[in-house]
Parts: C-alpha cells; sequence; structure tokens
C-alpha cells in the first residue's frame, strides 16, 4: 500500500486552512471545501501513517 499522510493546506483567496490525507506520488487537483477556490498551497505535513 502506499503511504498515506495527513497534510495541511491554505486557499489563497479566502483563507481557509484545512487538513486532508495524502497518498504519496499522487498528482490531485485540490479545491477549498469553504469557497470551492482552485488556489490552494499546501503548507506542511502533520501526521504519517502507512497502511
Amino acid at each position: 500500500m502506499a503511504e498515506t499522510t495527513i497534510e495541511t493546506f491554505r486557499c489563497m483567496m479566502c483563507g481557509h486552512e484545512y487538513q486532508e490525507p495524502v497518498v504519496k506520488c499522487e498528482d490531485k487537483e485540490r479545491s477549498c471545501p469553504k469557497c470551492r477556490s482552485n488556489s490552494i498551497r499546501h503548507l506542511k505535513k502533520r501526521v504519517t501513517k502507512e497502511d
């Protein structure tokens, strides 16, 4: 199984910060869960877990 991490993202349009699970080597287009903008910036890794 691929490594999954919980990572933090910030929307550059509304400033909303949220955490989302990310699968290593996954290239997924993300959108803000609050305003649906796709101007998302990755902040930092939080927790690592392996399945």
